[in-house]
This record gives structure tokens, C-alpha cells and sequence, in this order.
């Protein structure tokens, strides 16, 4: 059974400012997101702090975010990366699996990336992560490199908008049709 421990609360900042751009949203009638919590099983806690030390996962788990934006359904995950090359055992098959089936559904899937020491974020649909994920399944490389991500996907902070997203899916939305 796959374990738990704080190495988990890696991107927990930027998870925190994604919550806060979706209360944000919410107040402004854009939108209604939730985060999915990961249902864990503790194992160890310290008894000062109350906080678990280590834990095990109940089930593997779909996405962070779930709702819906002006009628439409939504998921997306939260990643941060620390370079300029993306490594896709950061997504598990599980959650690939669960936004093509959202897809297929006509909803749309996609994927936050935090480039920290770029200090800039970015938008990758579920149909642009896709090729990706099957040239990595293929013995290919395992990575996304920042020079194959497209340019106009980039974005950065803007006023209260921590993690302005709304844009990029307005966007890739124009591309569907």
C-alpha cells in the first residue's frame, strides 16, 4: 500500500493559491471548483503539533480540482516543478485515465504546472499532456521539457488572481471549436 509523508506537501502553496484564485472565482459567480481531498489513513502522529507524521492512502485518487465553470465540467491537477523539465511520474496512470474519461464526457481536463524558479505558471490541456504521456509509455522520454511547451499557455500572477486560469481555459475552448 502506497505511504504517505510530508514530501507530499510539496506543491501545498501552490494548491493554496489555486484555492484562494477559486474563492475569488466563486465570489464573482465565474465559477464553483472543489478541492479533492485524498482520503489517507494515518499511521504515525506527533502528539504535540497533532499532525500526521505518516499515513497510508485508502484508494488512489483522481484529480485535485473538480466543478464546473459557466456550465461547464471541469478537473485539473496542480503540479510544481523546480526546472525546466517536467517529469511525468509527477501524474499517475490513474489520473490520466480519469481525465480522458472526463473528456470523453465532454468535459475538460487539464493540468496547472508551477514553474517555480521561473515564477510563472502554465495551462496543459489533457489533449496536449496526452502525447506526452504515450511517448514516455513508449520507452520515449519522460519529461516535458520547457522549450516543447507552447509559448501562449504561459502565465503569471495578476492583481488579487494568484493562479489566473480562467483566461487559458477560455482559450483552449475557442481551440475545441
Amino acid at each position: 500500500m502506497p505511504t504517505w509523508n510530508s514530501r507530499g506537501l510539496r506543491g501545498s502553496a501552490f494548491e493554496e493559491w489555486i484555492n484562494r484564485t477559486n474563492e475569488i472565482y466563486e465570489e464573482n459567480g465565474l465559477c464553483l471548483i472543489q478541492k479533492i481531498p485524498t482520503p489517507i489513513t494515518p499511521i504515525k502522529m506527533d502528539q504535540q503539533s497533532r499532525h500526521i507524521t505518516l499515513a497510508y492512502f485508502e484508494k488512489k485518487s483522481t484529480v485535485d480540482y473538480i466543478g464546473v465553470v459557466q456550465g461547464i465540467p471541469v478537473c485539473f491537477d496542480a503540479k510544481e516543478c523546480r526546472t525546466d523539465t517536467f517529469p511525468l511520474h509527477n501524474i499517475h496512470e490513474h489520473q490520466i485515465d480519469f481525465m480522458k474519461h472526463f473528456e470523453e464526457q465532454d468535459g475538460v481536463a487539464f493540468i496547472l504546472i508551477s514553474f517555480t524558479e521561473r515564477d510563472c505558471f502554465y495551462y496543459l490541456p489533457y489533449r496536449e499532456l496526452e502525447p506526452f504521456w504515450e511517448r514516455a509509455q513508449s520507452g520515449g522520454r519522460k519529461s516535458i521539457r520547457f522549450e516543447e511547451l507552447q509559448k501562449d499557455r504561459f502565465f503569471v500572477r495578476r492583481n488579487a488572481l494568484i493562479v489566473p486560469y480562467l483566461d487559458l481555459l477560455q482559450k483552449d475552448l475557442s481551440e475545441r471549436t
